[in-house]
C-alpha cells in the first residue's frame, strides 16, 4: 500500500501476501501512539490470539518522536526514538499474533491538525482493503489532543465509506481518561479477563516507555482490575479485568449526529445522575 508519508511502514508478522493478510483482518485497533493498541484494544487482539477465524490488525498514527524520556533513554534523540518505538510496536505484534501491522509515522502535529487530511485518506485505505467487523480507537472524551486527533480522523474515514463497506461497531477506548463516569447502561464492558501473561508481554514490550520513566502497564492492568472490582456494588465480581469502551456505532450509522453534541449528550447523563442521588437523599 502507498501512504502519504514515505516513512510509513506496513509490517505482516506471519509473512502471509499484503492483499490477503489485511482481507483476513476482522478487528481492526487504530491508535495514536506505539503501546496505544496494547494498552487500549487488547479485548480485540485477545478475541483474535490463537484464532484462525479472527485476526487483529494494528494502526499506529504518530512516529514516536515526542515521547517523553529519562533513564536509559534520557539522552536519545527524536530520531533514535523514533526507531526504537517502531521496532517495540513491531515486537508486539508477533507477540500478539497480529494479522498485519501499519504505522503511517506522522508527526503529531499533523494528526492534531484541523486541516490536514492525509491521515483520514490513509485511514480510508486501509478501511477498504481490511473492512473490519470492529474498529477500536480512542474515546472522544480524552485528554489528550493527539488521542482527539485520531479518533475524529477515524469517524472521518469511515464516513468515507459506503455503508455496505463500515465497520459493524465502533469502540472509543480508555487511555489518557477512564469511562467509569459515563452512566452503565451507556458504557460497553469489555471482558479483558484470562490471558494476564499476554496482557503483560505486550505491555513489557515498551521498555522505552516503562524504563523511560512512565509505568503504563502497571497503570492499564490496575485501571482494568479497578474497573471489575468498582463496576457493581451490590454483587461479587463477574470479571477480575474489565475495560469500558463508549459505543460510537451511532456516528458512523447516522452522519447527520454531531460529535461534540454526542459526547455532550453522555456528560450530561452524568451530570443528571449525579444530581438525581443527591436530591433523592437530600429529600427535593
Amino acid at each position: 500500500m502507498t501512504f502519504h508519508q514515505p516513512t510509513a511502514q506496513l509490517f505482516i508478522p506471519d509473512g502471509t501476501g499484503v492483499p490477503e493478510a489485511l482481507a483476513r483482518v476482522t478487528h481492526l485497533g487504530i491508535g495514536a501512539h506505539q503501546d496505544d493498541l496494547e494498552f487500549m484494544a487488547f479485548h480485540g487482539i485477545l478475541a483474535c490470539y490463537q484464532n484462525e477465524a479472527e485476526w487483529f490488525g494494528g494502526v499506529t498514527c504518530t512516529d514516536g518522536a515526542g515521547s517523553a524520556r529519562t533513564g536509559p533513554y534520557a539522552r536519545y534523540s527524536d530520531e533514535q526514538m523514533r526507531a526504537i518505538r517502531r521496532e517495540e510496536q513491531n515486537l508486539a505484534a508477533r507477540i500478539g499474533q497480529y494479522g498485519a501491522m501499519i504505522q503511517l509515522d506522522y508527526p503529531s502535529s499533523a494528526v492534531k491538525s484541523a486541516k490536514e487530511t492525509s491521515l483520514r485518506d490513509d485511514l480510508i485505505a486501509v478501511l477498504r482493503a481490511t473492512q473490519p467487523h470492529a474498529v477500536y480507537t480512542h474515546n472522544p472524551a480524552d485528554k489528550h489532543d493527539t488521542h482527539i486527533g485520531v479518533t475524529v480522523a477515524v469517524i472521518e474515514a469511515i464516513r468515507a465509506l459506503p455503508p455496505a463497506q463500515r465497520p459493524q461497531v465502533l469502540y472509543g477506548c480508555e487511555v489518557w481518561r477512564n469511562l467509569d463516569w459515563m452512566p452503565d447502561d451507556t458504557k460497553v464492558v469489555q471482558d479483558v479477563d484470562g490471558r494476564e501473561n499476554l496482557a503483560a508481554a505486550l505491555s513489557g514490550v515498551f521498555d522505552s516507555q516503562i524504563a523511560g520513566g512512565k509505568r503504563y502497564d502497571l497503570g492499564v492492568i490496575g485501571r482494568q482490575r479497578a474497573n471489575a472490582t468498582f463496576f457493581e456494588s451490590h454483587a461479587v465480581d463477574q470479571s477480575q479485568s474489565i475495560a469500558f469502551a463508549m459505543d460510537l456505532t451511532p456516528l458512523v450509522r447516522d452522519e447527520t449526529i454531531d460529535l461534540a453534541d454526542f459526547v455532550d449528550t453522555l456528560i450530561e447523563q452524568f451530570r443528571i445522575d449525579v444530581r438525581s442521588k443527591l436530591h433523592a437523599r437530600m429529600g427535593r
